[in-house]
């Protein structure tokens, strides 16, 4: 069963696509599909909404939903003021 969706707080989406804007390379912490962290040196190429999700394309083709990310360089999502999709 897929887990619901959990938008992401507004500031944290502006961060993304300010970093996907700069296509600089990233440290990206993120929960894999079997909910372990994950760290990665990535360009991010895309922050995109389907279906009432909101997902981030890597540089590498690896797609991830913005609610499985645990931080990016360093700066962690603070879990309010979620955007509304």
């Amino acid at each position: 069963m897929k887990k619901k969706y959990i938008p992401i707080d507004c500031g944290f989406h502006d961060l993304l696509l300010d970093r996907a804007t700069r296509r600089s390379v990233v440290e990206l912490e993120y929960l894999d599909s079997n909910a372990q962290a994950t760290t990665k040196a990535t360009v991010i190429k895309d922050v995109y909404t389907k279906q009432k999700e909101e997902f981030l394309l890597m540089d590498d083709g690896e797609i991830i939903r913005l609610d499985q990310i645990v931080s990016v360089d360093g700066i962690k999502p603070k879990g309010d003021n979620s955007c509304r999709i």
